[in-house]
């Protein structure tokens, strides 16, 4: 059996809290007098409504999905920092979307910064159960900062089964590992 540590459990208690919590507000927030629509807009939301939250959503919802809840708010905090440098584009939607196109404008196979985006396959969500948890979880940090600074200013992160060359340190890109949170491994910009 794995071996939990204290950091990490209170994660899951936090992270679990906010997930009740968050669904309570957002039926409380969103009620309507028709009783049809509260029950649409207390499950999700669309692109047109909050483009920048579905971004991240789809984010979420394709790069952790069977993923622990801090892992989930890491890989949000990292599309955050990208947005806060310099070095990457200014919007969430532009972060996730960032990647080498062809010379006719389509994005290149497996040539973007997320690879669930240029995997040659479709980018709707099938399960709505992790489609609500991804939605939930970028509509907190978002819209609440909820656990905003998780990765400790991280910029990249891996699956921890993969040892992309970009991950050490060279002539021209040094890189600093901080450690793993779930499924992923962390690194920021020295």
């Amino acid at each position: 059996m794995k071996k939990l540590k204290l950091v990490d459990v209170i994660c899951y208690m936090l992270a679990a809290l906010l997930m009740i919590s968050w669904a309570e507000i957002a039926k409380a927030d969103t009620l309507s007098e028709d009783p049809q629509e509260n029950e649409i807009y207390s499950l999700s939301f669309n692109q047109d409504q909050f483009p920048q939250e579905y971004c991240m959503a789809l984010n979420v919802y394709y790069e952790t999905r069977g993923s622990s809840l801090a892992d989930s708010f890491a890989v949000t905090d990292v599309v955050l920092n990208r947005v806060e440098d310099t070095r990457y584009p200014n919007t969430v939607c532009e972060v996730v979307y960032q990647g080498l196109k062809d010379n006719n404008g389509n994005m290149r196979r497996n040539k973007c910064q997320f690879s669930w985006y240029c995997d040659g396959k479709a980018d709707l969500p099938q399960n709505e159960e992790e489609w609500k948890r991804a939605q939930s979880i970028a509509w907190a940090i978002l819209k609440w900062d909820q656990f905003r600074g998780i990765s400790e200013g991280a910029t990249h992160y891996h699956a921890h089964y993969v040892n992309p060359r970009w991950n050490r340190s060279r002539k021209g890109f040094s890189i600093t590992r901080l450690g793993r949170i779930g499924a992923h491994i962390y690194y920021r910009w020295n």
